[in-house]
């Protein structure tokens, strides 16, 4: 399998705040699970507000290639007519999942109570990623994985005949993990019992019961014990996908960067256990309005109201991790922007993303002139300069690759990335947007370099 090319770019200060109201693309949690949970449905479910993004493509074909009719109707519309709770059929190739590691450990769920053989691979990214965090208790359903050294793709997955309940406590917080089990679960008889330390992201839970099977959750500490009744019918049910939280950091970390920035972003998901880089961004100062507040398929969603405003360093705590895992290299950008040192702690999760994260910032950072440590799992910040002037290394990581062209916004002499092909696996029109975000019409602050 060949990865595309490079596209390297550059992003300087803008000539003009960031202003107006922008729409960013659909959440891809939530996209994900439902082309997932739509297969696994009898009846058609209707779609709209997908992310089209290139990992979410992927679990499109993918379920095609199991069984289930998907069609797409028009932007963000699709339609998923579903074959029910263990009736998906065997694929005739290699399921390819691109950079997405959503996609591969959820689906390793849904294979594993499958009585199919199907062999799963990647890119070059994705076959670096840990997979046996998910295949060795999905394992004790029945189902067998062989793999390359460490459990990493590509992925030969021959699923339990008769599928067995699991009972699991998760070892470190992560919605991937929970989920695959829980989608593991829906093919086995009896009750699939799991256990998280923390609580994370419950979007498989919402949209379980959204799609009529029967969960119940309780506190248990700090985290949570799920329960899920197994080999429910599913039935077909229409999904509103919000806004993605994880994206609208990104613009929203630009207005909070450029000086006369104020920039509305509608439609966004506010699910608490994904809303904790907005609760950070409040402690360092800034004021996030939330107006037009609704709720949308079982999701809290509203319009982010966010301006420019100076910033301090704070402490983050270990226990918000699970609640913004995704945000931590921006808010590493932002820290380096504010006044005082920010150390955020607890980030050993971000060690077994798309790249090593927390080295990876790090890098990003101290490559940009900021001064900036690593202790243990905690990722220290010295705020107060103006960073810029160096070239990034994305090691294949969009969310580093963005976060790295939102540094060129504040920035005196520019950051450049090695490679922002990525970026559309899960912001398509990323570079597009900030750019005509800018303004009484600026000159493009994000360009080919």
């Amino acid at each position: 399998m060949q990865d595309p090319p490079q596209r390297p770019l550059l992003s300087r200060r803008p000539s003009a705040p960031l202003a107006g109201s922008i729409c960013v693309p659909g959440d891809k949690s939530i996209s994900h699970r439902a082309l997932m949970f739509g297969a696994l449905a009898v009846g058609e479910t209707a779609i709209s507000g997908l992310l089209e993004g290139e990992d979410v493509l992927r679990t499109a074909a993918a379920m095609r290639a199991l069984g289930a009719e998907v069609v797409q109707d028009g932007p963000g519309a699709w339609r998923v007519a579903g074959r029910g709770v263990g009736g998906l059929v065997e694929p005739a190739d290699v399921l390819d999942m691109g950079n997405s590691g959503t996609a591969a450990r959820l689906l390793c769920g849904i294979l594993a109570s499958l009585p199919i053989f199907a062999v799963m691979t990647g890119d070059a990214s994705l076959r670096r990623r840990p997979m046996r965090r998910v295949t060795e208790p999905l394992a004790m359903c029945g189902a067998r994985f062989a793999g390359r050294e460490g459990g990493r793709l590509p992925l030969a997955i021959e699923g339990a005949g008769e599928a067995l309940p699991l009972e699991y406590r998760v070892p470190v917080p992560s919605a991937q993990v929970k989920s695959a089990l829980l989608l593991c679960g829906l093919n086995a008889p009896g009750i699939t019992r799991i256990e998280e330390p923390e609580a994370t992201r419950d979007h498989s839970e919402n949209m379980l019961r959204h799609f009529g099977a029967v969960v119940r959750v309780e506190a248990a500490g700090a985290g949570r014990v799920i329960e899920l009744d197994g080999q429910p019918e599913l039935r077909a049910a229409d999904v509103v996908v919000p806004g993605d939280p994880s994206s609208a950091a990104f613009p929203l970390a630009a207005a909070l960067l450029v000086p006369g920035s104020r920039l509305r972003i509608a439609g966004v998901g506010l699910n608490p256990l994904r809303t904790g880089l907005f609760a950070t961004l409040r402690e360092m100062g800034a004021v996030l309005a939330v107006e037009n507040a609704r709720t949308e398929g079982g999701e809290p969603v509203g319009d982010i109201v966010v301006e420019y405003v100076a910033l301090r360093g704070i402490e983050v705590p270990a226990e918000r991790a699970p609640s913004m895992i995704d945000e931590y290299p921006i808010l590493a950008v932002v820290a380096a922007c504010a006044v005082g040192t920010t150390r955020m702690r607890g980030l050993k999760e971000l060690r077994v993303k798309e790249s090593d994260r927390l080295s990876a910032t790090a890098a990003m950072l101290a490559g940009n002139g900021v001064r900036v440590t690593i202790e243990g799992d905690d990722l220290i910040v010295e705020g107060g300069g103006i960073p810029g002037g160096g070239r990034v290394a994305t090691h294949m990581d969009h969310r580093l690759a963005m976060s790295a062209l939102v540094m060129g916004l504040a920035s005196r002499d520019g950051v450049g990335v090695d490679d922002a092909s990525f970026i559309d696996t899960s912001f398509p029109g990323f570079v597009g947007l900030i750019n005509d975000a800018i303004g009484n019409g600026g000159a493009p602050a994000l360009v080919a370099g």
